[in-house]
C-alpha cells in the first residue's frame, strides 16, 4: 500500500508541511486514540518529513508510551532523570533552582549506544510564557547538500562516538569512578558511519555531531577536529532547520537517525517541564562500496517512498555561489 492510499484510509488526518527540507504538522487526530490507518500516515510522514508537530493533546503519559510502541519498544536512558515507575519516561522540569544544561548544542539523542534510537517523543507540560523553542536541523539535507568531492571523502569514513558529556557526572568520588567503570564497560564508545543510510526510504544521513563524536578513524587528532568541526558546522545552516515554539499539550517525535535539535536556553529563570519517551533503534547501517552518487529514491518496496532531488537540481544557497 502507498502513501497515497495510506492517506485515502484516513482523509481526516492532515499534513502540512512546516519546512522545505523538514517537518510537517500533523492535525485530525488525537494521539491516545490511534486507528490503525491513522497511525499508518503518520509513520509515513515521520519517515518523509522527520520532525512531526501535533498540537492540543492532552494525553495521559501511558498514552503518549503507547504511542512511541506503536513505532518499537521504549528505551531507557542510562543517565537522564526517568520516573522511578516509569522508567522509559525522561522528565526535563527545568527552572530557577535546576538550570537547563547539556541541550543547548546540536546533536542526536545517544548515539554512543551501538544501537541509537529510532526516534523520540517530546510532550510539554509546562511552557514558558517567553523562549524555551526547539530547533530541528536535518542530516539528510546537510549531506545532500555537500559538494560531491566532499561527499567522496567522507564516504566510509566512520567517527568514534562516545557518552562524553556525562562523564564530569562521575568524578566527584571513588564511587561515581566505579560507576563510571561500570558505564564505560555497558556502554563503550562505538564507530559509527560517517554517512547513514536510512533503512526505510534509503536516504544518505550525516551521522556526525559535537555532543558525541570523538574523532574520526584513521586522521591525525588536527586532520579529525577540522573536517569533524566543517561537518558539525553543516547543522547550522537555516535552509535545514525547523523551529518548534511549544504549549502545553503539543507533542513532537523527531527521528532521531536524520535528526538534530537544540533545545534554546533563553526561558532560564522560568520553567519548562516536558515528559520524553525514546523508541529503541537499530544498529546502524552505513554506505557501501565504490562511491557513486545519491540517485533519486522512488517508492520502496513498502510504500514509504522519498524524493531526492538530483545532483544539480537543488538551489544554491547565497554562499555556496562561488564554489561552482
Amino acid at each position: 500500500m502507498d502513501g497515497s492510499v495510506r492517506a485515502e484510509a484516513a482523509p481526516h488526518v492532515k499534513v502540512r508541511r512546516i519546512g522545505g527540507n523538514i517537518g510537517a504538522e500533523i492535525s485530525g487526530v488525537n494521539l491516545g486514540t490511534l486507528s490503525d490507518a491513522e497511525f499508518a500516515v503518520i509513520h509515513d510522514a515521520l519517515v518523509r518529513h522527520e520532525v512531526i508537530v501535533f498540537r492540543d493533546q492532552d494525553i495521559t503519559i501511558e498514552q503518549q508510551m503507547d504511542f512511541g510502541r506503536r513505532f518499537g519498544d521504549l528505551s531507557i536512558h542510562p543517565f537522564s532523570p526517568n520516573l522511578d515507575d516509569k522508567r522509559e519516561v525522561i522528565v526535563l522540569d527545568n527552572h530557577k533552582d535546576n538550570p537547563p544544561h547539556l541541550t543547548d548544542q546540536w546533536h542526536a539523542d545517544e548515539t554512543f549506544r551501538a544501537a541509537p534510537p529510532l526516534g523520540t517523543i517530546l510532550r510539554a507540560k509546562v511552557s514558558p510564557e517567553i523562549g524555551g523553542d526547539t530547533l530541528f536541523s536535518s542530516m539528510t539535507a546537510a549531506y545532500a547538500g555537500l559538494s560531491e568531492p566532499m561527499k567522496r571523502y567522507i564516504h566510509g569514513l566512520e567517527a568514534l562516538h562516545d557518552f562524553k558529556p556525562w562523564r564530569p557526572l562521575f568524578t566527584s568520588s571513588e564511587a561515581h569512578q566505579k560507576k563510571l567503570r561500570e558505564i564505560e564497560a555497558k556502554w563503550p564508545p562505538q564507530w559509527h558511519p560517517v554517512v547513514r543510510v536510512h533503512p526505510i526510504s534509503g536516504r544518505r544521513i550525516l551521522n556526525v555531531q559535537a555532543q558525541f563524536c570523538v574523532k574520526l578513524r584513521g586522521l591525525r587528532e588536527d586532520e579529525s577536529d577540522t573536517m569533524l568541526k566543517f561537518l558539525y558546522s553543516r547543522a547550522a545552516i537555516p535552509e535545514y532547520q525547523m523551529r518548534v515554539s511549544w504549549q502545553p499539550h503539543t507533542v513532537v517525535m523527531w527521528d532521531n537517525r536524520a535528526v538534530q535539535h537544540y533545545a534554546v536556553h533563553d526561558y532560564y529563570p522560568s520553567r519548562r517541564t516536558m515528559e520524553r519517551v525514546t523508541v529503541a533503534g537499530d544498529p546502524v547501517i552505513g554506505v557501501s562500496g565504490p562511491y557513486t552518487a545519491e540517485a533519486s529514491v522512488g517508492p520502496l518496496p513498502d510504500g514509504k517512498g522519498a524524493v531526492i532531488a538530483p545532483p544539480g537540481k537543488r538551489p544554491i544557497r547565497e554562499f555556496e555561489r562561488g564554489a561552482y
